[in-house]
């Protein structure tokens, strides 16, 4: 016998998961107190009656009378979010038959099976509405007659009818049909909203109590197809409001007063079904700031408005929400207390709430077992939920692709393909390909495929930039507990060609970041002004689609020191100063990395060299002969071309001076050079026999010395220790630097002693000492060591011989 006893609770919105599964999660020890398991039906009463299935709740929830269901529940009930219902424990029969409806016109071929295998299990009565994601759009059909009457268990004997006739309610009004459960990644904003909307609407007696008025205005702003219309929808589907829509083209008109008098009939619209929101998207192109606009009609719209928002007449229970993504252009009296009394960012979502998204869009999606919703939600960094959404539905369509060669369109589709259909992890690595950030789509570029074994050597250079660029990303826990803060900017000097530009690329590539890459002169304007906003935006963007790397290859053309070129336009100087108040101004570049490059550091202004800026200043050193293998095994992977005659440590050791370019420069040469020698044999065959024979192509030990004979390095010893000494001037203290100096006019001096008993001695140590001073990783006290040994045998005097003058 169920136990009809009623107990109240209150409702709490659903976890994205639970969404559109038809399940009510009560804590623990109301189960109890209801004798309830895991799996009874429970029959839910609001202001309507519904049944669902009981599961546990949250831990959170333990010792609350809190019933969470989702949007679709609340709808059935006619209760909303902190309402009061009452519960009871249900027996329910099987059902024989179930007639479902749309409420649109839909055809949907083998829609009782999908319906049948969504609804399995799940208690339905007549009258309910149930919401299902077919590739991402969201169709509602309603439990138009059940049989036996009552609440009844769908089961796999139960026949479901589908009719093609929309279902007519008997009584009620048109919502939107978006829950707060449709909304993933906006918690926080959202609850602002509820708390700015929800309780006036709902409970206006408290405003009354304190003898306040209630907030009238919410303005919510952010990037584009970030939630704000959806937040609006939302708030008046649960809240049970009248919701009036306006965009701002269509109140325009070219009479005189005719766009003022739209606007006001659409708050007296709002007036008369009150409670209500009047929803405003896109307020900036009807209230723009007045001193700017030229506009007469746009001005009158504004007063308009104003006059509306907080004129001589009470505007009673009417909530206006407006939604833009160019706040800053907004009439300046909008944005006070009475009008807009709340202005919330909606920003770009971080990886929980892109998890949250990828949820909502992938609920009613067939996937394989290979997709990893929560690898992709680390991987798209700048996404915004519209783009989330669009990622979704390529996938869907990529999928669907695959399966349209296997069924002919003229008939209808079998339902066993509908069946198989499934989106594979295959189809999302497809639609990543055609989805790009909509945040950072101006300045994007496409991160090349380059990781870090693409990088020849250079493995000092790595495991620095992986602690000052991944670190910071991966292990954000570690440096809020030490309460440090990782570098704000790393620079990469060095002899041209040693990889600097691939260092950049690899370690966007390893850190997932969004790469902005900034070439000088495209920053640089003849209009005043107009450089310095380039930098402003190009900062603006990447704080919006954090984590990101900001490159700057050849700094030296974009930030040369102040005061060098005198006549000059003055534009690189308002540039410079632009650029290092963006790197450590008021405003804090979190998750933003300055990554920058060249060659000649000497050039580059002394203040962007100091901590704060570009802390990190990286060395990246011309190829030693185990750097120079390595960047040989990375050009030469496949060792199958590679004729048995070739010997690398040969070519190690033939490449001094050599740098990564040109060791790459001498792979194509080579390969090219064997292309040469196949294609001039092979030109008389049939391409059926050139083909087979290009299998067998191999190049030879005459290939490479062609190629050496054609590459020159671009570095000899001069260059070489040139480049080093300038690295001094930034790398290392007065003090190192002062040993060095010493170190190298201790060598200069053994160089141009001649003869003496121990010139074989100052030979060695001076090849010892120069070896140290040019290491990659210097020992200052063998250094320190190296000179006074080397001093103490230059200076010990000549041995004389014959007379002395």
């Amino acid at each position: 016998m169920a136990d009809t006893s009623y107990v109240e609770v209150t409702v709490k919105e659903a976890a994205h998961e639970d969404a559109g599964r038809g399940i009510a999660r009560l804590s623990i020890d109301m189960m109890k107190t209801l004798n309830l398991v895991s799996g009874d039906v429970i029959e839910i009463e609001g202001r309507a009656k519904a049944a669902t299935l009981v599961w546990p709740g949250f831990p959170q929830d333990t010792g609350k009378a809190i019933l969470r269901i989702d949007g679709s529940t609340r709808g059935n009930v006619q209760a909303g979010i902190d309402d009061k219902v009452r519960i009871r424990k249900s027996e329910a029969g099987y059902a024989k038959k179930i007639t479902i409806q749309p409420t649109q016109a839909i055809r949907l071929v083998g829609g009782e099976q999908y319906l049948g295998r969504l609804l399995r299990g799940r208690p339905v009565a007549e009258g309910q509405a149930i919401r299902v994601n077919i590739l991402g759009n969201a169709l509602t059909f309603v439990i138009a007659k059940v049989a036996p009457k009552g609440i009844v268990i769908v089961t796999d004997s139960t026949e479901i009818e589908l009719k093609e006739t929309p279902y007519e309610p008997k009584k009620g009004k048109e919502t939107t049909g978006v829950h707060y459960e449709d909304i993933g990644g906006l918690g926080r904003e959202l609850e602002l909203v509820r708390e700015m909307i929800e309780l006036p609407l709902r409970h206006p007696e408290l405003f009354e109590r304190l003898g306040i008025e209630p907030p009238k205005g919410v303005l919510l702003y952010g990037p584009p197809g970030t939630g704000k219309t959806l937040i609006a929808k939302a708030v008046a589907n649960e809240v049970d409001a009248h919701f009036v829509t306006l965009s701002g083209p269509e109140i325009m008109s070219k009479y005189y007063g005719e766009s003022e008098e739209r606007l006001r009939e659409v708050f007296e619209e709002a007036q008369e079904n009150a409670p209500a929101i009047i929803f405003i998207d896109e307020i900036d192109s009807i209230a723009p700031k007045r001193e700017e606009t030229k506009g007469e009609v746009e001005r009158r719209v504004v007063a308009q408005l104003l006059s509306l928002m907080d004129g001589l007449k009470a505007r009673g229970q009417v909530v206006v929400i407006a939604a833009t993504n160019i706040p800053d252009v907004l009439d300046p009296a909008l944005r006070r207390g009475g009008r807009f009394d709340r202005e919330i960012e909606v920003g770009i979502p971080d990886t929980k709430g892109r998890l949250e998204i990828f949820h909502v869009h992938t609920r009613g999606m067939p996937l394989g077992e290979d997709v990893n919703i929560e690898e992709y939600a680390r991987s798209t960094h700048g996404f915004v939920g519209a783009d989330i959404s669009l990622l979704a539905k390529e996938a869907a369509m990529h999928a669907l692709r695959e399966i349209i060669p296997k069924i002919n369109l003229e008939e209808e589709i079998p339902a066993e393909v509908i069946e198989d259909l499934r989106v594979n992890n295959d189809d999302f690595i497809e639609a990543m390909k055609h989805v790009e950030p909509s945040a950072m789509r101006e300045v994007l570029v496409e991160i090349p495929d380059v990781s870090w074994e693409d990088v020849g050597g250079l493995e000092e250079v790595k495991s620095e930039l992986t602690e000052a660029v991944e670190w910071p990303l991966k292990y954000p826990e570690v440096f809020a507990q030490l309460s440090t803060a990782p570098p704000r900017g790393i620079l990469l000097f060095g002899p041209p060609g040693t990889g600097k530009t691939l260092l950049a690329k690899a370690v966007a590539n390893e850190s997932e970041s969004n790469f902005i890459s900034i070439k000088g002169p495209e920053l640089l304007s003849k209009w005043v002004g107009e450089s310095e906003k380039g930098v402003r935006e190009v900062f603006r963007k990447a704080r919006q689609a954090a984590p990101s790397i900001i490159f700057f290859d050849e700094i030296d053309a974009l930030i040369p020191k102040r005061g060098t070129y005198i006549g000059s336009s003055h534009v690189t100087e308002s540039v410079v100063s632009q650029i290092l108040t963006e790197l450590d101004g008021l405003e804090e570049l979190n998750n933003v990395m300055v990554l920058g490059a060249t060659n000649r550091p000497d050039m580059l202004d002394e203040a962007l060299l100091r901590p704060g800026r570009l802390d990190r200043i990286i060395y990246v050193p011309p190829p030693d002969r185990d750097g120079r293998k390595k960047i040989f095994e990375v050009y030469l992977r496949d060792q199958e071309i590679l004729a048995k005659d070739i010997n690398i440590d040969e070519l190690v050791d033939r490449t001094e001076g050599y740098v990564g370019a040109d060791i790459e420069a001498i792979v194509r040469e080579a390969k090219v050079a064997a292309m040469r020698k196949f294609i001039v044999t092979m030109a008389e065959k049939t391409e059926d026999e050139r083909r087979n024979a290009a299998r067998n192509i191999q190049i030879t030990r005459g290939d490479f010395e062609e190629a050496l004979s054609r590459v020159k390095g671009t570095l000899d010893m001069d260059k070489l220790e040139e480049h080093e000494r300038h690295s001094w001037e930034i790398i290392y203290n007065q003090e190192q630097r002062a040993t060095l100096e010493d170190a190298v006019s201790t060598i200069r001096r053994a160089e141009m002693r001649e003869g003496g008993r121990d010139e074989a001695e100052i030979r060695k140590l001076n090849k010892a000492l120069r070896s140290e001073v040019y290491k990659r990783k210097k020992d200052f006290s063998e250094i320190k060591r190296l000179i006074q040994e080397l001093k103490a045998k230059i200076e010990r005097p000549l041995p004389q011989a014959g007379v002395a003058y």
